[in-house]
């Protein structure tokens, strides 16, 4: 396609199991780059193969197909797909979060999802509960050591990997999607905790990441996500991040405090993020859409490229090799054991 169109900016869901004529619209507008799916989008494995090849036909162009499948509380595909624990009953038997990460991408990428966000990166201090057991360990180097090894696995199956919420959404009570939690931690006690999967990850070559909602407020006037301070010089030159900066989705009441939805964009993208998610809220997403300028950016196009899924077999051939026989088994049994 001579003319096929780059990614956009902007990350935006649909409403159900079917494309609407104005959702091909929107998939294909300039600043569109990605779509997210949900379990209201989810029927069966056959339904979503072919949603997801019409939506990249509607997009005449190149786009990122995500959906949040960590396991547990957070898993929006499950009749059909492997049932995945919760990522904190990984540290009873750690070498499982590595087949965990291989099964979660290789039943995603064969139905042609590019990427999970995933994995969760955050530190339980036993505060959170939205957090909770969606983090690997309340020891930061244990979730350093199993969210590596969860990635591993998912970078092994040909899917890269976004760590989330950035720098830690772990140490407070308060749900970003209802409120703006706020930190009052500072600086060094969050480099010593929250930062260190981060600061690994990233030097074992992290491919994305989503900041949190959440306000450090002994740092810095805004939230991570809308923070050149935590993206730009924490994220980007201490930290020496080369990838993709996914927003938060910016129809959370954690991004209220910023403006409407064009103001949450335009100074999300502005504070370093390549690509903003709105979910939940068409009309807001078609507002995102034409605030934003139609621009191509080289670096971001770069960052993006690698997001894309490695697609190398169908549901069918996956599930015949020994690979996929073995891990699915293996995780089905640790989570039995441990549930």
């Amino acid at each position: 396609m001579a003319n096929a169109k780059k990614f956009g900016m902007v990350m935006l869901d649909i409403a159900g199991t079917k494309l609407f004529d104005y959702e091909r619209e929107i998939i294909n507008h300039p600043n569109t780059g990605a779509v997210i799916l949900f379990s209201r989008n989810y029927e069966s494995p056959e339904q979503i193969t072919t949603l997801i090849q019409n939506i990249r036909a509607a997009r005449q162009g190149d786009i990122l197909i995500a959906v949040d499948q960590e396991g547990g509380r957070v898993q929006r595909f499950q009749n059909g797909f492997a049932r995945l624990p919760p990522a904190a009953l990984y540290e009873n038997e750690p070498k499982i979060s590595e087949v965990a990460g291989w099964l979660m991408a290789a039943e995603l990428l064969a139905v042609g999802v590019d990427f999970s966000f995933a994995p969760v990166l955050d530190v339980d201090f036993g505060v959170s509960t939205i957090i909770g057991n969606r983090a690997f360990s309340k020891n930061s180097e244990k979730v350093t050591q199993l969210a590596s090894e969860f990635r591993r696995g998912m970078v092994r199956a040909g899917m890269a990997a976004t760590g989330k919420h950035f720098p830690g959404h772990g140490a407070v009570a308060l749900d970003s999607h209802l409120t703006l939690p706020i930190d009052e931690r500072d600086l060094e006690t969050i480099r010593n905790s929250d930062l260190q999967p981060f600061r690994q990850l990233i030097s074992e070559g992290l491919e994305g990441i989503m900041p949190a909602h959440v306000l450090y407020s002994q740092i810095d006037a805004q939230p991570a996500g809308f923070s050149d301070f935590w993206i730009q010089k924490i994220l980007r030159a201490e930290l020496g991040f080369d990838g993709v900066v996914f927003s938060d989705d910016l129809s959370m009441e954690g991004a209220a405090s910023v403006g409407d939805f064009s103001d949450r964009a335009k100074v999300a993208l502005q504070a370093g993020c390549d690509m903003v998610l709105v979910c939940n809220n068409p009309t807001a997403a078609e507002q995102v859409l034409d605030a934003l300028p139609i621009e191509n950016n080289a670096e971001r196009e770069r960052r993006l490229q690698k997001m894309r899924g490695k697609f190398t077999q169908n549901r069918e051939q996956l599930f015949a090799t020994k690979q996929w026989q073995q891990a699915e088994w293996l995780v089905r049994d640790f989570t039995q054991r441990y549930s």
